[in-house]
């Protein structure tokens, strides 16, 4: 069953240049995961440094095996060093 992956993250405006460098490379890597379908990142009109990514897996199993991956881990450890905000995680499938 497809999965949608929303991740939200809080953004402060000078390191924002950093961050979407990190989230780039995040993209990458997980472009080349096994399920990967697509992804897009969006930015808040209303919440200054706010941003969705919004990543659509095959399955809730694929999607568990790249949060869990070790490349993914070390980069978001990077990213959540820099946010504002943890990056929070939310997994949604059609009905």
């Amino acid at each position: 069953m497809i999965v949608k992956v929303f991740i939200k993250r809080k953004v402060s405006k000078n390191i924002e240049p950093e961050i979407q460098s990190l989230l780039a490379k995040l993209r990458n890597k997980a472009i080349e995961q096994p399920g990967y379908i697509s992804g897009e990142t969006l930015k808040s009109v209303d919440i200054p440094g706010e941003t969705m990514v919004i990543s659509t897996w095959l399955s809730l199993d694929h999607w568990n095996k790249w949060f869990t991956n070790p490349d993914r881990i070390e980069m978001q450890a990077l990213i959540d060093k820099k946010v504002e905000e943890p990056t929070k995680y939310s997994v949604f499938h059609y009905s």
